[in-house]
């Protein structure tokens, strides 16, 4: 089977005032972590090969599992806590924390899933990791120059 591959014409990023709390910040909502205005997301959870806006490639992140592992560990420091307290106060029947905190961790994980990921992939492409190292040499010189 034959396939074609299309290639975005290739735009540098704007590299001035770049931080990685800018790029952790684009990837939460969503956004590439280069130029801040292309989606990152193809799908729910599935990350763009490359930006739409500026070209900047994508498919080199590899998040894995750990966004899951962190919405987790986010999900459980709020909602344990909140559980505790309601056991302890009133004692109500299982059926009723059932009904209370089975929409509460559903929602909140399928919430948190996507931004947590998109901030992730942001980090690696800010820290050049995993095949982000291309890009975050092209923006080092880059940057040099705008400080000087």
């Amino acid at each position: 089977m034959n396939t074609v591959e299309f290639q975005l014409p290739r735009r540098d990023p704007p590299v001035s005032g770049e931080s990685g709390s800018d790029a952790a910040l684009r990837g939460f909502r969503g956004r590439c972590p280069a130029c801040g205005n292309g989606r990152m997301f193809g799908k729910f959870l599935k990350v763009n090969d490359a930006c739409p806006e500026c070209g900047e490639e994508l498919h080199h992140h590899r998040a894995d599992d750990f966004p899951a592992y962190l919405v987790i560990v986010i999900v459980g420091h709020i909602l344990v806590p909140m559980v505790l307290a309601v056991e302890t106060e009133f004692a109500p029947a299982y059926w009723v924390h059932a009904l209370l905190w089975g929409p509460a961790v559903l929602g909140m994980t399928l919430g948190l899933l996507q931004p947590v990921k998109g901030a992730i992939v942001a980090m690696q492409w800010f820290l050049g990791m995993h095949g982000f190292e291309e890009s975050k040499g092209r923006r080092a010189p880059a940057a040099t120059a705008d400080a000087a």
